[in-house]
């Protein structure tokens, strides 16, 4: 009876010691997964809102309405992809579209309403910093071909309201979590499109990496 009690206390420790190195391995082997992902593509989509920076006065110059008295509603939903490609856990490049959603310029007095609908494609340098193995900090620069579409007729209706566009900075910070091949991210970005016309995003994303 001892010598079965002694045998089945054995079985169990081999087992129990057995079952903790096989998990052991898989945790290693997820690791040296996720390691060799540092470099190679990714893709990611995201979601999040859009603050103007600019007052009102700075805005009516952007459109050339003329107004000075109306409101700026600028909550609204941005959009963005991503591709990219890591060198190395440091470094990597990455090309995006952004749409940025739509402000809305409200009359005071005659109720007469403009929007701008914003959008910008472009490509960023990212500088990256490992915080333990999955966790990265990162900062990014880069460049925007960026549109700003006006419709509505605030202030003089005799004005012809401008749309614009150009090729600015784009820069930003943010914090991305590697899970295996999938990638979780939260970022901060800064459309620097003109002096009187600057649009902050926030998002979150998730993504793939091959």
């Amino acid at each position: 009876m001892k010598r079965n009690m002694f045998a089945s206390v054995a079985v169990s420790t081999l087992f129990l010691f057995g079952s903790q190195a096989v998990l052991a391995q898989q945790d290693r082997d997820r690791a040296q997964q996720d390691r060799d992902r540092t470099s190679g593509f990714y893709m990611g989509l995201g979601t999040g809102f859009g603050s103007l920076e600019n007052d009102r006065d700075e805005v009516s110059d952007f459109i050339g309405s003329g107004a000075s008295d109306f409101s700026i509603d600028d909550d609204d939903n941005v959009w963005r992809g991503f591709v990219g490609y890591n060198f190395n856990q440091y470094l990597a490049v990455e090309g995006f579209y952004s749409d940025l959603g739509e402000v809305t310029l409200r009359g005071n007095e005659d109720g007469a309403n403009s929007s701008i609908r914003s959008s910008a494609y472009g490509a960023s340098v990212l500088g990256k910093l490992p915080i333990g193995p999955y966790v990265e900090a990162f900062a990014k620069v880069g460049a925007a071909k960026w549109d700003a579409d006006v419709r509505g007729n605030l202030g003089d209706e005799g004005r012809t309201l401008r749309s614009q566009d150009g090729f600015d900075p784009v820069y930003g910070v943010g914090m991305q979590v590697n899970l295996n091949a999938f990638l979780i991210r939260a970022e901060y970005e800064r459309y620097d499109f003109d002096s009187d016309y600057k649009i902050d995003a926030f998002t979150a994303s998730v993504g793939w990496r091959f």
